[in-house]
This record gives C-alpha cells, structure tokens and sequence, in this order.
C-alpha cells in the first residue's frame, strides 16, 4: 500500500474513533454498560481477528504481554464504563472529552519517563488542555469551578472512570514505545477486554439480551468503529504519513462531540465549543512542544 492510501485509511480511523462516544453510549441504552461494553468488544475483538490477524504469544516480549495488557484491558474497561454509567447524552459527550485528555498526559508522560525533549510549549499546552476541560464540565457558565464540582458530583463515578483511563492510556502509550518491539498486541488485549466485561456481567448477575433492528444496528456500528478503527489505525502509522496522523488525531474531541451532539440529538452551547477547541489546542501545543527538539 502507497503511502497516501495507508494515510487515508488512518485518517478513516480517525473518523470512526469520533464516533466511538456516541455509539457507546446508543447501545449501553439497550444492553445496559455492562452487557453492551461486553458485546461491543466481543463483536470487535472477532473483527480485529479477521482484520489485523492473531500475534502468537511466543512473539510478545514478557514485559509487554504482562503490562501492556493489564493498562490496555484496564483503559478500555474505563473508556466503555464511564461512557455506559453516564446519567444522560449531555454527560456522556463531557466524559468522553475528559477522556481525550489523553494527548496531553502522554506527551507529559513521554517527558517524565521516556527522555523525551521539550520546550516551554508543554507547560501552557498542559494548562490550556486542563482549563479546556475545566470549560466543558462548567456547563453553559463555561468557566466556573462551582459549577463544574456540582457536575462532577451528580455522576463522579463515571469522570472518575473517564480521568482514570486519560492517565491509564497515557501510561500505555508510553510502555508500549519503550517495551513492545513492534509486536502488535491488539487482537489479543481486546479479547481480554471482552473476557473480563463478561466475568463482571455474570458475576452481577446479568440476563438474556432483547435484541431488535435497531440495538443490533448500534452494536454492529459501535463494534466496527472500535476494532476497524484501530486496525485502520495500524495501517496508517506503519506506511502512512505519521505526522499527518499524528496532527489530525488531535482533533478528535471536536470530531467526536460533533458526531455525539448530532447522533445523540444533544445541543450544546458555545462555552462547552470553546472548552473542546482549547482541549484540542492544548494537546497541539504539547505535540509541538516535542516536535520542535526532537
């Protein structure tokens, strides 16, 4: 595959990512958060098997078989939890922006741990992403940490879940650059992710499914743009441009609150815009931070 082509198909990873939020939330509306995040990753997890392909286990260096599976497993469980516990469409759409500070605690996090160089563009990027948030958990005051404490305290379960999982990831990302050695574990982590999901299904006593056209429709849509959304992704950092990428994935928080305002049918005002732009600048200007004394 040409370099173009893969940077189009991690460019469509991006676009199915965005809609990650939106379509968790859709089908944990049907199957409860438990049982629809268990059906999600176990439809993905056959998905990824047919696409990315299975890596024998004699291939993952131990550190990364160990580590990177228990942070990936733990995030994914924070990622579809926080989504799934969410008391309406509105907080479900702010847990998945705290979600996307991500960028922000990795690039921190490769400074901390990995050697990586910066300049000064860390310390506001860092600040700018935190206040961005500080923004979108104010609701429609914007800025405002009495407001945005009261927010936090109708649900803190899923923000905790959402806040844990930025730093979960963060850790990954940063393992899996020092550890991994080009193995791609993806397909294995989503089955554990699945596995674990049904333990704790069973062990709370879950029951049967009711499954019509349109929950079938959402698990199927959901499914698909998790675990195509990471094969795609695959593709586009191995023979696509990945500074593109790299550069278009931190538009994801706008990406992904647009398609949830839209899917979801939940209107937002301005000032939670302006927190999800200031997240997305903030993250750019950490990536620039590093770029510019690498």
């Amino acid at each position: 595959m040409n370099t173009k082509k893969a940077t189009l198909v991690g460019l469509i990873a991006i676009l199915l990512w965005s809609l990650i939020v939106a379509l968790i939330k859709d089908v944990s509306s049907h199957f409860g958060a438990v049982g629809g995040a268990a059906l999600i990753y176990t439809l993905a997890s056959i998905f990824l098997f047919f696409s990315v392909g299975w890596t024998r286990l004699k291939s993952f260096p131990k550190n990364y078989l160990i580590w990177g599976a228990l942070l990936f497993v733990a995030y994914e469980i924070c990622l579809s939890l926080s989504i799934g516990y969410s008391n309406n469409n509105r907080q479900a759409i702010e847990v998945g922006m705290v979600n996307y500070l991500w960028p922000t605690f990795t690039m921190v996090a490769a400074i901390l741990f990995n050697q990586q160089k910066a300049n000064f563009l860390i310390i506001p990027g860092f600040v700018v992403s935190l206040l961005g948030i500080c923004w979108v958990l104010g609701g429609d005051q914007g800025f405002d940490l009495i407001g945005m404490t009261a927010n936090i305290q109708q649900n803190p379960l899923s923000y905790g879940l959402a806040f844990m999982g930025t730093l979960l990831w963060a850790a990954y990302c940063t393992l899996t650059a020092r550890i991994a050695n080009g193995v791609n574990g993806i397909t294995l982590f989503f089955i554990l992710v699945s596995i674990v999901l049904w333990i704790k299904y069973l062990v709370m006593g879950g029951s049967g499914f009711d499954f019509d056209w349109s929950s079938s429709i959402s698990l199927v849509f959901a499914a698909a743009a998790m675990g195509f959304g990471y094969a795609a992704w695959n593709v586009g950092i191995l023979h696509g441009n990945v500074t593109l990428l790299a550069g278009a994935s931190y538009f994801i928080p706008v990406l992904s609150a647009f398609f949830a305002a839209l899917l979801l049918n939940t209107p937002l005002g301005l000032s939670f815009w302006y927190g999800a732009l200031m997240v997305c600048v903030g993250s750019i200007l950490c990536w620039l931070a590093t770029k510019t004394k690498s």
